[in-house]
């Protein structure tokens, strides 16, 4: 869907919440409530009293990489920003141009063969496009050089124009995040669960909402181009599945935080035999790890999450389809209205949206 609204340059969050004023915290975001045409305005602290006991939050532990690197090809300086590693070794990877500001601008893709020197000594030669419908992230093999350790050293977050200044990577990290054994994560922060203090997981545990964790390592989106995800590692742990699916057998709503969450869980429906779990009819969550192309639609709906704790999207953003999904359309138009008559900021630093069915 595309929302007939557009959202003012100045309801972009340009800094996080906490660095807007003494004693804030993160949990300090404002949240828009919506149950189906009914909304509600909150502040993200009022979340342990909008669940009840049973419901289950599904998070994503994924940890954000330092993912954009300075690089040149010839004398010509570009950034890289490191998205997601293939299976093969080589790294799917967008280039961008300096603008000047202290952040990039987009770049054609390409060409294959393009040679790109990075800090350290060593280098990466663009392959192939990473898919056909679009030329702007390419698979690039790498030689001289340890990505995890050159993002280490010489990486910093992904930040585009409408943020203010940089941030240390700790401000792109949630509660949630783990750090993985290999060096996979996400090129850009699973935003949703940036609110979460250990007070505010600290009185949801208390008042009986759980939490299962997935993980989803999400590429690099680009805030110009609004294209479907591409192809995601993913995994759903087996403790996790077996929560799950006893919460719905018992009643108790799956509220995903992040849409990350949901492309996690609803890719581990039916994913194993008997044949009708092939099909991914039969509503049962399985563990599962790999990767993962699915794109939540309307026609295709939503099998296991109730409900989506989720940031404001861009009227063009392809992840308007999934939240159509779970809320439905009315519910979308609704609540966008409210978010911009309320004047509710947008953005990984912004507000959140919480979904209920």
């Amino acid at each position: 869907m595309t929302l007939a609204v557009r959202v003012p340059e100045e309801l972009s969050a340009r800094v996080p919440v906490e660095q807007r004023g003494a004693g804030l915290e993160r949990d300090a975001v404002r949240m828009l409530v919506s149950r189906g045409a009914e909304v509600a305005h909150h502040t993200f602290r009022e979340l342990p009293r909008l669940l009840r006991a049973g419901d289950l939050l599904v998070v994503n532990t994924s940890a954000t990489l330092a993912a954009a690197v300075d690089g040149w090809i010839g004398h010509a300086r570009v950034v890289v920003h490191f998205s997601t590693r293939g299976d093969d070794g080589r790294w799917a990877v967008e280039l961008r141009e300096p603008d000047g500001r202290g952040t990039t601008r987009a770049r054609a893709g390409g060409p294959a063969g393009t040679e790109v020197w990075l800090p350290g000594g060593g280098g990466l030669v663009l392959e192939e496009p990473l898919s056909g419908r679009s030329g702007r992230l390419w698979w690039a093999r790498l030689a001289g050089t340890d990505v995890p350790g050159l993002l280490r050293e010489h990486g910093r977050p992904i930040r585009y124009a409408y943020t203010e200044r940089d941030q240390p990577l700790s401000v792109y990290q949630t509660v949630f995040a783990l750090p993985s054994a290999d060096g996979a994560g996400s090129a850009e922060m699973p935003s949703a669960a940036r609110p979460f203090t250990r007070r505010v997981v600290a009185e949801l545990v208390s008042r009986g909402v759980r939490f299962a964790p997935v993980t989803l390592h999400t590429g690099v989106a680009s805030a110009e181009a609004h294209e479907p995800p591409y192809p995601e590692r993913f995994a759903v742990p087996e403790a996790s599945a077996r929560l799950i699916n006893a919460t719905k057998a018992g009643g108790g709503r799956i509220v995903a935080v992040g849409t990350t969450a949901v492309r996690a869980v609803e890719s581990a429906v039916g994913a194993e035999p008997p044949v009708r779990a092939r099909a991914g009819i039969d509503g049962v969550l399985r563990a599962r790890t790999g990767w993962t192309d699915l794109v939540v639609t309307p026609e295709r709906g939503v099998r296991v999450v109730d409900g989506l704790l989720t940031g404001l999207h861009e009227p063009e953003a392809s992840h308007l389809l999934m939240l159509e999904a779970i809320a439905g359309r009315v519910a979308i138009e609704r609540g966008y209205q409210a978010a911009l008559q309320g004047r509710y900021l947008w953005h990984e630093f912004g507000d959140v949206h919480l979904l209920l069915r």
